[in-house]
């Protein structure tokens, strides 16, 4: 951008922030802004710390009510993002980590607003995100286009998710709820060039400097439209750099991973202020529905911040934070915390208490058995644990379950997988051990697979029943071509914790390529029942049945599949070719047509099995040229070419 084009830029928005102290709110109801950053710690934004240049994340915040210091439940995406839009708390919404399922019973903010006639759209830019986990409830547009990395780490850069944005913005009138994620400043940091800073923490701080640049253009771009509006930014945890030996995020639940941003902002509804509270992400849905009017969500844990905002004081309740992954990845002892402005105390099996006024750094650990401030504060966590737990979200649709068992899946309809409350290791005294498998998995992320796959194995010698540590031996053991090695990890990466999706995943693909096809089908049933909503386990599922000679039981996994994405062509392609095995040749006929009406010119790979289908129907005019056209790289090829043989010789 150039230095006229910036400047204009720059004023354009100074405008539409710019609002009237003391002014009256509008009239009606406003559309919603909501802004979510990834893995933002705030002093990464110039408006909190003054250290780094983000000219948007300033205006907003210098323009509204804006709290630097406020809590995140959980430090990691989904669960946070959930506790975001249903006002409660992991445990009590049932999603503790990446990659489980919200249940269609919770009630969201979107789906608020959307009873209430907002047109509600979201763009979000990273893999923990994605549709399939849930989040989508109460969205009309949920755009989670992810063309970046592999495995989990696919993202889409802050640019592109804005170009999105906009386009949907420019052709919707309001009211409007729109929620816009940036992933960028999540691990790995590799910022476009000119945005990199200076410092240890350079690339990291240069993700947030391109996001703020994204940034700048959506609020100017909403500001522009006219209308009354609210704008709310926050992120859903931050990171820790380093900090108490964490060099991301998840692991532990000290404050640089645990505060984030949180701005507020309605051009004349407040005077622009900085607080100093410390409010929580669960109390931010609550809040925007006070100032709409509408109705509260069910059972939430968070309250509404209208009296803070207002000017008013307001005494907010303790913050109730959690990690699970030390259990879930490694299988060593989870962590709860409970943290108030002056006092925070964290459960482990050596726990840890923290006067915050003096030591806002958590570097000086007070004795937590004798000190009145945390003897309070521990009685207050069991009254909040003293609610029972949500199940871990598994697919709890009856619909849904019914088409799992006569698929032959026989699970219960919810997870009753428990951690244990004794005999784990205090996540502190395992950091060395973290830090081996941490650099483990990236030379696994490098491509390195032998030296990976050496270093999980050393991991395992000192402790064989590393969660982390036989999940991903065995995914570079299957990455490596060693099948039976791959089998065997995995296998115990299964029996520790049956309900990790990614072990039932990596499990299944390595009976596959070990020609077992019927070992795979239990665990492909088991990942739809963890993750119903990914199409690519469904998929699997059928291809698992198809080469176990199930056909017909094929066919119900393919039409699960097409029903959450119907114009992929692979799984119409897939769908035929199985109604086509099991005798539905009218079905196999028309997916396998609509297959080649989507696919791009020239690149449908399926014209022997369409005319396959077709010639059995005995339509053989048209299987004809399908037939014909049917070359190398088609499956059925060999087939197609002897019913070509028999068309022409009669």
């Amino acid at each position: 951008m150039g230095g006229t084009e910036a400047a204009w830029s720059a004023l354009a928005l100074a405008v539409a922030l710019a609002a009237p102290v003391g002014a009256s709110p509008p009239a009606g109801r406003p559309s919603v802004l909501l802004v979510t950053v990834d893995t933002l710690r705030p002093d990464a934004l110039g408006w909190v710390a003054g250290r780094a240049s983000t000219p948007a994340f300033d205006r907003l915040a210098r323009a509204g009510v804006a709290f630097p210091a406020a809590v995140s439940p959980v430090p990691l995406t989904l669960p946070a993002h959930v506790s975001l839009f249903t006002g409660r708390l992991p445990r009590h919404h049932g999603v503790r980590d990446n990659g489980q399922l919200l249940p269609g019973s919770a009630l969201t903010l979107a789906e608020r607003l959307r009873e209430a006639g907002y047109r509600t759209a979201a763009f979000v830019s990273g893999f923990p995100l994605e549709r399939a986990f849930g989040l989508e409830q109460g969205f009309t547009v949920y755009d989670d286009t992810l063309p970046e990395g592999q495995e989990g780490w696919l993202e889409r850069r802050a640019h592109a998710t804005t170009d999105a944005a906009l386009a949907w913005l420019r052709a919707t009138p309001g009211p409007f709820f729109l929620w816009v994620h940036y992933y960028d400043p999540h691990d790995p940091y590799d910022p476009p060039r000119p945005y990199w800073r200076s410092g240890p923490r350079g690339a990291y701080d240069g993700e947030v400097a391109f996001v703020d640049l994204a940034l700048g253009r959506l609020l100017e771009a909403a500001g522009a439209r006219g209308g009354p509006l609210l704008t709310v930014q926050t992120a859903d945890h931050g990171e820790a750099l380093g900090e108490h030996r964490e060099l991301t995020h998840g692991y532990f639940v000290y404050d640089s991973t645990m505060l984030v941003p949180l701005v507020f902002h309605w051009p004349g509804r407040w005077a622009a202020t900085r607080r100093t509270e410390a409010p929580r992400l669960v109390d931010v849905a609550p809040t925007i529905l006070e100032l709409l009017g509408l109705p509260p969500l069910p059972e939430a844990d968070g309250v509404s911040l209208v009296r803070l905002l207002d000017g008013r004081p307001q005494e907010l309740p303790p913050a109730y934070l959690e990690t699970r992954l030390p259990f879930t990845y490694y299988g060593w002892a989870p962590l709860r915390a409970l943290r108030e402005a002056s006092a925070k105390l964290i459960e482990a099996p050596r726990p840890e208490f923290y006067a915050l006024a003096g030591d806002p750094g958590e570097a000086r650990p007070l004795d937590a058995r004798g000190h009145p401030d945390a003897v309070r504060l521990r009685a207050r966590m069991a009254e909040i644990e003293s609610r029972s737990p949500a199940s871990a979200a598994t697919a709890t649709d009856p619909e849904l379950l019914e088409r799992l068992r006569a698929l032959g899946y026989v699970g219960a309809g919810a997870s009753s997988h428990e951690v244990p409350t004794a005999g784990l290791a205090d996540p502190k005294d395992r950091i060395e051990l973290r830090d081996r498998l941490s650099a483990a998995e990236g030379l696994l992320r490098a491509g390195r697979l032998g030296e990976a796959q050496a270093a999980f194995e050393a991991v395992l010698s000192v402790e064989p029943r590393n969660r982390a540590a036989a999940l991903r031996a065995g995914v570079a053991w299957l990455r490596l071509g060693r099948l039976p090695e791959a089998v065997r990890r995995l296998e115990l990466a299964v029996e520790l914790d049956p309900e990790r999706a990614e072990a039932r995943f990596a499990l299944a693909d390595a009976l596959m390529r070990s020609g077992r096809p019927d070992a795979a089908v239990a665990h492909w049933l088991e990942l739809t029942h963890l993750q119903p909503g990914r199409t690519e386990g469904w998929h699997n599922l059928g291809t698992a049945l198809v080469e176990s000679g199930r056909p017909e039981r094929a066919v119900a996994a393919f039409q699960s599949a097409l029903a959450l994405s119907p114009r992929d062509t692979r799984v119409l392609v897939a769908l035929g070719r199985a109604e086509r095995r099991a005798g539905r040749l009218a079905d196999a006929v028309t997916h396998l047509q609509q297959a080649s009406r989507l696919a791009p010119a020239g690149r449908f790979e399926a014209a022997g099995a369409l005319g396959l289908a077709l010639a059995r129907r005995g339509l053989t005019a048209e299987a004809r040229p399908w037939l014909e056209r049917a070359g190398p790289g088609d499956p059925d090829l060999a087939e197609a070419r002897l019913e070509l043989a028999r068309l022409l010789a009669r």
